[in-house]
């Protein structure tokens, strides 16, 4: 994990809001996860989608935690209502000269005010009405006034209005004196800009998705709540034990010759076993396949390499 933030130093933002802390020693992602019950699965999902832009695939949506995506979302929205967009309204104060009412500046505080009032209702709706939709959803309860969908529907970009104050400042505000505070907020403003706009990315292609499956499963199987990190595989997968074999070898970071080494069989033999497990678990990546051993204890944790 330690090596992951150094090369990735925006993991940092994403462990907060996770609710993973700092001193992480020579733990690795699952460990660090498990110690603080985030589902490591979601976490490097969430991770990958940020970064990379990954898409993710519908057997991957079906292994997400719901629970955890809306701890995630939630943290987030606190972030940007308590903390980001008020810094960035303290510095831009220090920036522009807001003393007289018929100035371009007094008039672009006034815009980001608004702008800010704007994001603080879109996200308490979601805090009040969303959530607490789905928390209802995972113990089973369908409301028949509601759904994701309407949801989904309603759900607009939050950013545009940053993007446009942006361009404002840049393209009208000619400051006086020294002007290293106010580009030093303008860099901010793009910073959340971006922040923003995948944090509303998240929302629509990871977290959407995912409820939709959890109100399907719901609604056709009555009263199962679906808070399990690993919903949607149960231990009842019918695996061979030579599967099973295979299968704790992957998820502890051995190559496919060093399996057929290990349990000395052919290459063949062992591309063969992992397609087999795929197909009975309809999980195809290694991430998916480690959480599914760590939650039917068919591997100990201290045995994942990093």
């Amino acid at each position: 994990m330690a090596e992951l933030i150094s090369d990735q130093p925006g993991l940092l933002q994403l462990m907060a809001r996770f609710g993973l802390p700092l001193g992480v020693g020579d733990k690795t992602v699952a460990q660090v996860c498990e110690e603080q019950g985030v589902d490591a699965f979601t976490f490097v999902t969430v991770a990958n989608f940020i970064k990379q832009n990954a898409r993710v695939l519908p057997e991957e949506l079906e292994q997400l935690s719901v629970n955890c995506l809306t701890d995630y979302l939630r943290r987030a929205h606190n972030y940007f209502l308590d903390f980001q967009l008020p810094a960035i309204r303290r510095k831009l104060l220090e920036a522009l000269d807001c003393s007289r009412p018929d100035d371009v500046s007094y008039h672009i505080l006034r815009y980001y005010d608004d702008y800010m009032e704007e994001v603080r209702k879109h996200m308490q709706h979601e805090n009040k009405r969303v959530f607490a939709y789905v928390a209802r959803l995972m113990q089973g309860e369908v409301s028949e006034d509601y759904s994701i969908e309407r949801y989904a529907r309603a759900h607009g970009s939050i950013d545009t209005k940053l993007q446009e104050l942006k361009n404002i400042i840049i393209r009208y505000y000619a400051p006086s004196g020294r002007t290293e505070l106010l580009h030093s907020v303008l860099f901010d403003i793009f910073t959340c800009e971006n922040d923003l706009r995948l944090h509303c990315l998240v929302e629509d292609s990871i977290f959407v998705p995912a409820v939709r499956i959890l109100e399907a499963r719901v609604r056709m199987d009555g009263a199962q709540p679906a808070a399990a990190a690993v919903s949607a595989v149960t231990p009842d997968s019918n695996l061979s034990e030579r599967e099973r074999e295979v299968l704790h070898c992957v998820v502890c970071g051995m190559s496919n010759k060093e399996i057929a080494g290990k349990l000395f069989i052919s290459l063949n033999t062992v591309l063969t076993h992992r397609k087999n497990i795929a197909r009975k678990l309809g999980i195809h990546s290694v991430a998916g396949l480690t959480i599914y051993a760590v939650a039917n204890h068919l591997v100990d944790i201290e045995q994942i390499k990093k």
